[in-house]
């Protein structure tokens, strides 16, 4: 698989006002192209912490973040949909392409494709308030990829959505990711949903966090909601708990 992103022995330490905080201890993974990698560890090891490096908007201390394209577009969705209110689901979609001054005719045409590929061409005139929560991580998803960016990071982007929801989002967001052929990192909190979604998972230890483990995962299935019906599900689930509480 052609290497896209590369971690090398990664570190990050800052200053607060009183103290010096570590925050990484040792990164080293790969991020192919097309490949999907769920991100888990304890509750404040620094998930967050890693996409902000990868992303360019921290910088490490020690290590080397490599991207093997120049000038890599990276898609950043959050945690919320974070759809502005006032703005209606077109305008919010075409809102990266206004702050890349890249609103053309073009670059909006992209856009308006996914939006009519992934079923909410018939919403764009529609405000975010008229919109199920699924349909609104959706829409969120295609703003993202509005820019059709290289890499995609997602943070925890169904924690918001109650568990019926979240099943059915997950499997629409992956089947859009997959389809548009994206590499992907994902840091979730929710073993079953790493498991369900990745072709890779990476385990981290407590903060200062570093790699303990990063495991292929192999299961058959089309979707997220048919790769949890799978006989080794439940194994992953167990193995990766355990090494999650070591």
């Amino acid at each position: 698989m052609e290497k896209l992103l590369e971690l090398k022995h990664v570190a990050l330490t800052y200053q607060t006002k009183t103290d010096e905080v570590r925050a990484v201890k040792d990164l080293s993974f790969t991020l192919g192209h097309g490949e999907f990698i769920s991100v888990i560890g304890p509750s404040g090891c620094g998930k967050t912490t890693i996409l902000s490096l990868i992303a360019g908007l921290m910088k490490p201390t020690h290590g080397e973040i490599y991207v093997a394209k120049t000038n890599a577009q990276f898609g950043y969705m959050l945690q919320k949909d974070q759809l502005f209110p006032w703005r209606t689901i077109e305008k919010n979609i075409y809102l990266p392409l206004e702050i890349k001054k890249q609103c053309d005719a073009k670059h909006k045409a992209y856009a308006l494709e996914l939006l009519n590929k992934y079923g909410l061409g018939e919403f764009r005139k529609n405000y975010p308030s008229q919109l199920s929560g699924g349909m609104r991580q959706r829409a969120a998803l295609i703003r993202t990829l509005a820019l059709n960016p290289d890499i995609l990071l997602l943070d925890e982007p169904f924690s918001a959505l109650d568990y019926q929801t979240r099943l059915s989002v997950c499997d629409d967001v992956y089947n859009i990711i997959k389809h548009e052929e994206k590499s992907t990192i994902l840091v979730t909190h929710d073993i079953s949903e790493a498991i369900s979604l990745a072709d890779k998972i990476i385990v981290l230890s407590k903060r200062p966090c570093y790699v303990k483990y990063i495991h292929e995962i192999e299961l058959g299935g089309r979707t997220p909601l048919e790769r949890r019906e799978h006989p080794e599900f439940g194994k992953w689930f167990e193995k990766l708990w355990k090494e999650l509480n070591e």
